[in-house]
Parts: C-alpha cells; structure tokens; sequence
C-alpha cells in the first residue's frame, strides 16, 4: 500500500471545498492508498466519515487568516519515522507550517502538489513566501491541476509553466446521492409558498460575493433566494438584504448538514455561484448542483469555474460584481421553464460524465505510481 502524508487544512464542521476534495481522495484510494491528514484543530467533527489518519495539530496564532500550527512538521516526521512515507502531497493554498513540513521530507520521499488556486488576497506576505513558493514549484516531482484553466489562469504557476510536470485530475465526488430527488425536497419547497427559488451555498467571506446576488433579488418579483452556509460576513449580508428590501425573501438557512444537501438541491429551481474573485477555482457546488440537474448562474472567472458551468450549456456565466447581470441571467431561467430543463440535464451529464470519485481516485493513483516509479 502506498503511503501518503497530506495537508488537508482542516477537518471540522465547517470544512470547505479543499477539505471535501482530501476526504474524497482518501476514501476513493483507501484500498490502495494510506492517507495520513495533518490538519489544524478547529471546532467539532465533520459530519462525513473520514478515511486514513486524521492528525490535528493546534493553531497557536493566525497569519492573513490562516492558523499557524508549529507542532505539524514535528507531527510529519514522527509518523514518517515511525512509517515512512512514499509521497508528500501538498494542498495549494497551503499554511507556512505545512509547506515546512512539506519541505522537511528526506527527498526519497516523492512531491505532489496539488494546485487548487493561487494566493489571491495576502499579497504583501507572498512577496516574502514566494521564493520558497517557486522552489517547491520547481522541485515537484507532479502538479496536479482540478482542470486545464487552473494551470493558464494563474499568475503564480507562470515560472513553471513551461517545465513542471503538470497532470489535469478533475475534482470527483460521490455523486450517487444525488442520484435521487429526496422525499425532504418537497417539504423543502413547500417552505417557499411556490416562489421561484434561487440556491446559493459556501462560507459567508468576501470572495463568494453572495452580497450581489442578494441585491439582484430586487429585480426579481416572485422569486426567493435560499442563502446557506455561515461566516463572517453573515450579519453584513443579512444587513444588504434589509436594505435592499428583500429581507422576506432571502433566507439565511445555515450549515445545511451533508446528508440534507441532495434535497437543497431538488428543492431549488437554479443554483447560483456568484464569487467574484478567482480565490474560487473551481466550485464544487456547482457540480453537486449539476448532478441534480439544476442549471447554475455564475460568474465569468475565467478559470476553472468556467470549465466546469459551460455557459450556454449547462447554465450562464456572467460578469462578477454585477447584480444587473445576475438578475439577467436568473429572470431568464425564472421565465423558461423548458431552458431550465435543457440546461440542467445537460450539467447532469456532464456531472456524471466527468466528475466522479472514481475517475479522480483513479487518474491520482496514475500520478502516484508515476511518480514512484522514477529514479
């Protein structure tokens, strides 16, 4: 069995799309991968089974909002003493004392960097981290990339562009819940006396740019916005809405448990994305969404979110920070009930079609036993 460290970040309650994508791996590979997951310790368990070995390690401090954690290198190369490790698979973003820790390794131990998306917000420390960034771009035995718009999109991968050994590995999820509309749809729905309704989903912070959506709103007579999730802009966006006279009609419904996400879905007419910043590669909300053949409204990125909602196809991509063109795209869909249908069978295909555990867990394993099988 191959023996993997990685840096999930965390694993709590309120994980978010770079933690979804190491629990998927690490249950897609348990019979053919160890994963040991060193993450900061913050809040309670998540609601989602976890495969391999799950180590926390506590934050002393935050820098730019991450949580610093000196005791992960030491944690690392205890259990690669006491097991060594095959690979060291880094998450990018990743907090300095992962990439230490990363460093760390005898260099028998093979690298894999996962790029989920660059450093967008903390400028002023990348100009200090980017050294060692570059040097562990350079050093990389792989870089997987979630699509091929994470690797021309971004900035931060130019001086490696050319060289690095890049692998495109789709983010997969067990799709096979959302197979099916779940009875708790229907009570979900009748919730919102037959208005047309709008889903958005993720934490509350400033790149999901949740605050347009909730003024495009006002331009959308009959129709609800169902706003899940939580964070630190939750009392800010509760205030917009106010404001923008929608208070009644957009409802900030919280963490929704895992299991009730499949009939947040069904329940809805459109799923909306509508980050604005390329902190948001990916989206993989969108995916879930898709399988459940809803369309999905986002914002033109140009990155990975736009590789995975292909506008015109699956749903509609439109300028960030716009909530003229929001209320546009979602008025369309409000008023086309068989554009609806035809934009959300086809993002189911494409869901099933591309974004499976099994097809990632599988693709992974080819980069690994790569890897492994270098001098």
């Amino acid at each position: 069995m191959i023996r993997v460290l990685t840096f999930g970040r965390f694993a709590d309650e309120s994980f978010g799309g770079l933690e979804r994508y190491v629990f998927e791996l690490a249950h897609a590979l348990a019979g053919e991968v160890h994963f040991v997951n060193i993450v900061a310790h913050r809040g309670a368990p998540p609601d989602v089974a976890l495969a391999g070995e799950t180590v926390y390690a506590r934050p002393v401090a935050s820098l730019g909002g991450t949580p610093i954690c000196p005791t992960i290198p030491w944690h690392a190369l205890r259990r690669h003493w006491r097991a060594p490790f095959d690979i060291v698979h880094l998450q990018f973003p990743a907090d300095p004392m992962a990439h230490l820790a990363y460093e760390l390794m005898p260099r028998s131990v093979k690298r894999v960097i996962s790029w989920h998306s660059d450093i967008v917000r903390q400028q002023k420390l990348l100009k200090l981290y980017r050294p060692f960034l570059d040097h562990s771009l350079h050093a990389a035995d792989a870089i997987i990339a979630a699509t091929p718009a994470h690797i021309s999109s971004s900035e931060q991968l130019s001086p490696v562009r050319e060289t690095a050994r890049f692998r495109v590995v789709p983010y997969g999820f067990d799709l096979s819940r959302f197979e099916q509309r779940p009875a708790l749809a229907d009570e979900i729905r009748g919730r919102f006396g037959g208005r047309f309704l709008v889903f958005a989903l993720g934490r509350h912070v400033y790149y999901k740019g949740f605050e347009f959506l909730i003024r495009a709103l006002a331009s959308l007579p009959g129709a609800a916005l169902a706003l899940g999730g939580q964070g630190p802009l939750t009392s800010e966006l509760q205030r917009i809405a106010r404001e923008a006279g929608v208070g009644e009609r957009v409802h900030f419904v919280g963490r929704i448990p895992d299991k009730d996400l499949p009939a947040w879905y069904y329940a809805c007419d459109v799923f909306c994305l509508p980050s604005v910043e390329p902190a948001e590669a990916f989206g993989i909300v969108q995916v879930e969404a898709m399988a459940c053949g809803k369309p999905v409204v986002c914002c033109q990125l140009d990155n990975g979110v736009n590789w995975v909602n292909l506008d015109g196809e699956t749903g509609f991509a439109v300028a960030p920070a716009d909530p003229a063109a929001l209320a546009v795209a979602l008025a369309r869909l409000q008023q086309d009930a068989t554009l609806r249908a035809r934009l959300g069978q086809a993002g189911r295909r494409r869901a099933f079609a591309e974004f499976t555990s099994e097809a990632m867990a599988q693709a992974t394993l080819a980069v690994y036993r790569e890897v492994l099988s270098r001098l």
